[in-house]
């Protein structure tokens, strides 16, 4: 298996941000840029980064700025535009790194929302998007009410914190190991400032208003979980089903979770991705 390397990217306002990285085994086929969830971290993806890195490719899995080991302004985001620079500078590394003339990207949960943003921010830049379970268009979401203290705190009070609603893990997964392991986890992103919700909105309405504009010369590949207790699964394959893009493929798992890396028997899971990574 791969060793990961640990290490730093420094941002372009100064932030200072950990990262994982893994070499591939023998001759390189790709890049990959591999964006985690709203409460996740870097942490629990490097078993499907590793076999990334066995079937070929350079990943870079870094934990998003506030969240995993990142302790300075935890569970901030100044904007919309400085997560998407944060992807940018990513992606510069890895390119100056590797010498790859495109990235691919892979964002799971949250990220995959982050992911689709900033492959349509610069699609010349990115060759397949992979989309785990993308937080497109959300099951489990803010009440009313507390969405409208959001937006008056992003006001005035930007670094309020509010609750991020996925505090059970069986929303994630079904694995008692893996349950226990996201309850105990001490790097998991439970709150969130209002800052950050806004930023996370403002992406929501980039995408849906972009989405249908143009037609795009990357790839994406949806692999969903069939029972999926965080995002809407119609929702987000009947979006997938409408962009021009390149290709567009779509692969539910049976009887998983959420989080297809916490499956009990991931390998499926392994060669979806490994194959939408490669596909040509």
């Amino acid at each position: 298996m791969s060793e990961v390397e640990l290490l730093t990217i420094d941002y372009d306002d100064g932030y200072t941000g950990y990262a994982r990285y893994w070499r591939p085994r023998g001759a390189a086929r790709g890049a990959v840029l591999y964006l985690h969830g709203i409460q996740s971290h870097g942490e629990w993806f490097e078993d499907s980064a590793a076999q990334l890195a066995e079937a070929g490719f350079h990943v870079l899995l870094p934990d998003r700025r506030g969240s995993g080991r990142n302790d300075r302004e935890r569970g901030h985001a100044r904007s919309a535009g400085g997560l998407l620079r944060d992807v940018a500078v990513a992606v510069d590394w890895l390119q100056t790194c590797t010498g790859m003339p495109t990235v691919h990207l892979v964002g799971v949960s949250w990220g995959g929302k982050l992911a689709l943003a900033a492959a349509m921010r610069q699609p010349e830049r990115f060759g397949n998007v992979v989309l785990v379970a993308p937080g497109l268009f959300p099951q489990v979401d803010l009440p009313a009410g507390e969405k409208v203290k959001v937006g008056l705190a992003a006001l005035f009070q930007p670094q309020r914190r509010f609750p991020i609603p996925l505090n059970e893990p069986e929303l994630f997964t079904d694995n008692p190991v893996r349950q226990k392991y996201i309850r105990d986890d001490p790097l998991r992103l439970r709150e969130a400032t209002a800052r950050f919700l806004l930023a996370s909105r403002v992406l929501d309405i980039r995408i849906s208003r972009t989405a249908g504009r143009r037609t795009w010369p990357f790839a994406v590949t949806l692999l969903l979980a069939q029972k999926e207790r965080i995002v809407d699964n119609e929702h987000t394959r009947r979006f997938a089903e409408s962009l021009a893009c390149r290709q567009v493929r779509i692969v539910e798992h049976p009887a998983a979770a959420h989080t297809l890396e916490f499956e009990p028997e991931p390998q499926g899971y392994w060669r979806n991705l490994v194959a939408a990574v490669s596909a040509e």
